[in-house]
C-alpha cells in the first residue's frame, strides 16, 4: 500500500498543481493507494505515526511517500516508526530541494513517481539525531546546524523575501540573502566540540557548525561536498576565528565547494560529536528551528530509512 503525506502549501502552494499531476498519474495506472493532506504544523508527523502504524500490520509493509519540501520530510521521519516494515518514497516540491538533491531524485514529479513504483531494492540511507541539553530529541535527513545557517533557517520561515522569492522560482535565493545578512548582524561565540575519538577542539568566533548527512543545505550550498549517507557518519563542516568582511568573500568558495582547506573552514567525518556552547545559540534540524542551545550531542544512525527511488 502507498500513503502519501501531501503538503498543498509547499513553496507557497505551487504543490497542489504538482499533486493534481500525480495524483491523476496514481489513477491512470490503478496503483492503490490513500492520500493524506497537512492541515497544520506538526501535522505530517502524525499522520506518519497513524500510517505506519497501520503499514507495519500489513504483510507486504508499506510505502510512505512525502509530497512537500524538507520541512514536511523532516516532520514525517519524526513520526515514522517499524522502519523495517515502512518504506520512505519522496516527491520534492519544495524551493530548497536539498534531500532531492542529495538522493539524486528526479525534478519531474512524474519521473520520481516512476522511481517510486518502480523500485525493487530500497536504498539504506542513514538519519541524524540531535539531541539538546534537556534530552529532546529530533531526527534529520539533510542536516542540523548552529549559528549562522540556524539563524538563517529560523528568519526563513517567516520571511517576506521567501514568498515573493518563490513566486519568482527564486527560492533557494532566500538563504544568500539571509545569510549575507546574519553574517553582519549575529553574533559569533565560544564553545567546545568533543569528537568520538574523544577528541576536543576548543573554537572561538564560532559562525556555525554544521552536521551534514548531504552534502548540501540552505538550496544548494555543498557545506560538506563528500558527505556521504551511506558511509555512517557525519561531516561536521566548521566555521570560525575569521573576521567577518573576509568571512563575506569567502562566501563564493563555499558556494562552488571550495571552501576545505582555507583557513578558518574545517570538515571533520565522526559518528557522533557534542557542542558546549558558552551562550545560547540557534540550532536548526533540516531547516526547521529548534530553539536557542548551549548544549548539543548529534549522531548518525547508520541504515536507518529505506528509499524507494
Amino acid at each position: 500500500m502507498y500513503f502519501f503525506i501531501v503538503n498543498l502549501t509547499s513553496r507557497t502552494g505551487k504543490a497542489r498543481e504538482i499533486w493534481i499531476k500525480v495524483e491523476k498519474e496514481l489513477r491512470r495506472r490503478e496503483v492503490a493507494y490513500e492520500a493524506h493532506i497537512t492541515k497544520y504544523a506538526g501535522h505530517g508527523r502524525e499522520l506518519a505515526d497513524q500510517l505506519c502504524t497501520r503499514g507495519a500490520a500489513c504483510p507486504e509493509g508499506a510505502c510512505l511517500v512525502v509530497v512537500g519540501g524538507d520541512g514536511t520530510v523532516n516532520e514525517v521521519i519524526n513520526g515514522m516508526h517499524d522502519f523495517e516494515r515502512v518504506r520512505f518514497g519522496y516527491i520534492a516540491t519544495g524551493s530548497g530541494n536539498d534531500l532531492g538533491r542529495g538522493l539524486e531524485i528526479p525534478k519531474d514529479p512524474l519521473k520520481a513517481l516512476e522511481g517510486i513504483l518502480n523500485a525493487a531494492e530500497p536504498y539504506r540511507m542513514d538519519l541524524g539525531l540531535v539531541t539538546d541539553g534537556e534530552g529532546r530529541e529530533r531526527r534529520f535527513a539533510i542536516s542540523t546546524g548552529i549559528g549562522i545557517d540556524a539563524e538563517v533557517c529560523r528568519q526563513a520561515l517567516t520571511s517576506g523575501l521567501k514568498k515573493v522569492l518563490n513566486h519568482l522560482g527564486l527560492g533557494s535565493l532566500t538563504y544568500v540573502l539571509l545569510t549575507v545578512k546574519s553574517l553582519f548582524t549575529m553574533p559569533t561565540t565560544e564553545l567546545t566540540i568533543s569528537f568520538d575519538n574523544g577528541e576536543k577542539k576548543k573554537i572561538s568566533r564560532m559562525i556555525f557548525v554544521a552536521g551534514m548527512n548531504h552534502p548540501w543545505e540552505g538550496g544548494g550550498v555543498p557545506m560538506a561536498p563528500r558527505a556521504d549517507c551511506q558511509d555512517g557518519k557525519l561531516s561536521v563542516c566548521c566555521v570560525y576565528g575569521i573576521p567577518r568582511l573576509k568571512a563575506f568573500f569567502l562566501l563564493p568558495w563555499l558556494v562552488q565547494a571550495k571552501h576545505e582547506g582555507l583557513k578558518g573552514f574545517e570538515i571533520v567525518d565522526c559518528e557522533q560529536y557534542e557542542l558546549a556552547i558558552a551562550r545560547p545559540m540557534a540550532v536548526h534540524g533540516d531547516g526547521e528551528y529548534l530553539g536557542d542551545q548551549t548544549h548539543v550531542t548529534c549522531r548518525c544512525m547508520r541504515g536507518m530509512l529505506q528509499v524507494m527511488k
